[in-house]
């Protein structure tokens, strides 16, 4: 009898780490230094006041070396309830809000309250490659829904993938990889789908800081019974540049809560109480700061549609743009995760190849790339089209077909 494989050998490698592999070998002269738009964090470290802040702690707290509650530190759980119902809209109380090692975790820790052997999860297409892969990792279904050409997942379409071992609908806004965000109303409509069904609607807002409207995205926290059905992810990473501390957040039902403290306890214990610290105090002190970084990082949108044309005269599209990311389609004939390393060869560009979002019998991932430009200010933005105008690789043929 041949022994099943590991879960883990079922699916992918991390495409980000795939990708620096990319440059082994490469040399970049120094006035034509690589751009690297395949990763969506921030390089640069905390604020100076917030990075004191956690050396304070590590040098005069000596709690914060210690084990902690396992649903994180109750005053950040507090702050989390009070901003989100103010911003919401809603009523959300502590118990309402677990802390995570990082939004990933609670994404792991939600699936783990959600989902038996062979359960079905409806994942949007082009879709976050950690969630593809953590479905593959623990035997559930990741059941592809397809966008427009406009990357919005069509309610009606999620209707009819719905079968009696669908467990939840998950939506990522403002999108990772499309960078698009979700109208209210169809967030209402997939939540009302969802409800309509018994099954949970997951709503990834770990870029939610960076949205370019005003006001709330959403009104589902308003309703009466939303821990029935909903359930939030997000992330302090990006808001407060906290990538190598780890903290994100779920917000559900407590009694779903009590169900992932057994995930958390049994994979973590406790998430990292320093970065937990520095959360808390970020989001106490820290508004005037963010909103700063939230408007560079608009105008870094901003920058791609106005250098867009660039290359759009050579038969690029711009599919989505927002957040940390714009979602595009190349002209060339090679598929997408040929054409990315090209570019690193080509161009001193590294970027994330289309096939990285998308099931492997889905060709559109062939034509797309994901360009994260969270870390390249205008003037990289300006010289990253200006080097991609000028690549000359074999142009797929007329139809558009790769």
């Amino acid at each position: 009898m041949t022994r099943p494989l590991p879960r883990t050998e079922g699916t992918f490698f991390p495409p980000v780490m795939e990708a620096r592999r990319w440059l082994d070998g490469v040399e970049f002269p120094a006035d034509r230094p690589l751009i690297n738009v395949s990763q969506a964090a921030p390089v640069d470290p905390p604020p100076e006041p917030l990075r004191q802040v956690i050396a304070d702690a590590a040098l005069n707290r000596p709690e914060a070396h210690l084990y902690g509650p396992v649903l994180g530190l109750p005053e950040l759980r507090e702050e989390v309830a009070k901003q989100w119902s103010d911003a919401y809209s809603g009523t959300i109380v502590a118990g309402n809000v677990g802390i995570t090692s990082g939004c990933n975790q609670a994404f792991c820790a939600t699936l783990s309250t959600l989902c038996g052997e062979g359960d079905e999860i409806i994942l949007p297409t082009p879709w976050y490659f950690n969630h593809k892969m953590w479905l593959d990792m623990v035997g559930v279904t990741a059941v592809p829904l397809a966008t427009g050409d406009d990357l919005l997942p069509d309610p009606e379409a999620a209707r009819a993938l719905i079968t009696p071992r669908t467990r939840a609908i998950v939506l990522v806004s403002p999108n990772n990889p499309g960078g698009v965000e979700y109208p209210p109303e169809l967030l209402r409509a997939m939540y009302t789908l969802a409800q309509s069904h018994g099954i949970a609607l997951i709503v990834d807002e770990t870029y939610r800081d960076f949205d370019a409207r005003s006001g709330a995205p959403h009104d589902l926290f308003g309703d009466e019974n939303w821990g029935d059905t909903l359930i939030q992810l997000y992330s302090f990473s990006k808001a407060y540049r906290l990538t190598g501390h780890r903290v994100g957040a779920m917000v559900c039902a407590p009694q779903r809560l009590a169900q992932a403290e057994k995930f958390l306890d049994t994979v973590t214990i406790c998430p990292n109480q320093l970065g937990q610290i520095a959360a808390l105090w970020g989001m106490q002190n820290l508004g005037q700061w963010v909103a700063g970084e939230r408007a560079e990082i608009l105008d870094r949108r901003a920058a791609i549609s106005e250098h867009f044309p660039k290359v759009e005269a050579k038969g690029w599209r711009l599919l989505g743009c927002g957040a940390y990311f714009a979602y595009v389609e190349h002209p060339f004939a090679l598929p997408s995760n040929e054409l990315a390393p090209a570019l690193v060869r080509e161009a001193g560009v590294l970027v994330l190849p289309g096939t990285m979002f998308m099931p492997e019998e889905d060709s559109a991932g062939q034509r797309q790339l994901r360009i994260a430009f969270a870390n390249v200010d205008r003037a990289g933005i300006a010289e990253l089209f200006d080097r991609l105008s000028q690549v000359s690789l074999p142009l797929a043929p007329a139809s558009g077909k790769a």
